[in-house]
């Protein structure tokens, strides 16, 4: 015999011995006392926590429903953008030029081949966007990299744009 199993008999000796000394209401009692300890725990850890993931479900569907739902509109969105011929070189230069100056004296335009760089110091979140959409559009100029730094009167730092129709 095993070590482990003589050891657990011998701890359980005293307990058949005093469960035999009980009277048979006591037995019931303890019988009864264990099968609801034993219902508890079921419910603690099986139930519970499964009806919690039903109830939860729902929302959680809804949720990750309406991300898919924005991540096809984009995707459908970056696809018809690929199909968008590119803008002539003059014609995207132009397009970037009134574009940026929209954006007033808090912004200044640097064009060098293929790249543009677009210096800003305290311009505001709206117009920095309407800036980046306007661009996107006319120009089919892309950001490739930014530093930006959110100031009390704005952003600054600066915007590299790749702009698809001066390389070819």
């Amino acid at each position: 015999m095993s070590a482990p199993l003589k050891s657990w008999q011998q701890t359980a000796a005293p307990l058949k011995a005093h469960w035999q000394t009980l009277g048979e209401r006591e037995r019931f009692m303890l019988k009864l006392a264990a099968a609801a300890l034993g219902l508890l725990l079921l419910w603690l850890i099986a139930v519970q926590p499964a009806l919690r993931v039903l109830r939860q479900s729902p929302a959680q569907l809804e949720a990750v429903d309406l991300q898919l739902q924005e991540m096809q509109a984009l995707a459908q969105e970056a696809a018809e953008l690929r199909g968008i011929a590119p803008v002539p070189a003059a014609q995207a230069a132009q397009a970037l030029q009134a574009a940026s100056e929209h954006l007033g004296k808090d912004a200044r335009l640097s064009i060098t081949g293929d790249r543009a760089v677009l210096s800003i110091n305290g311009v505001s979140s709206e117009a920095l966007q309407a800036w980046l959409g306007e661009v996107r559009s006319a120009a089919r100029a892309r950001p490739v990299e930014a530093q930006l730094q959110r100031g009390p009167k704005g952003y600054a730092g600066s915007i590299t744009l790749s702009i698809a129709g001066m390389n070819g």
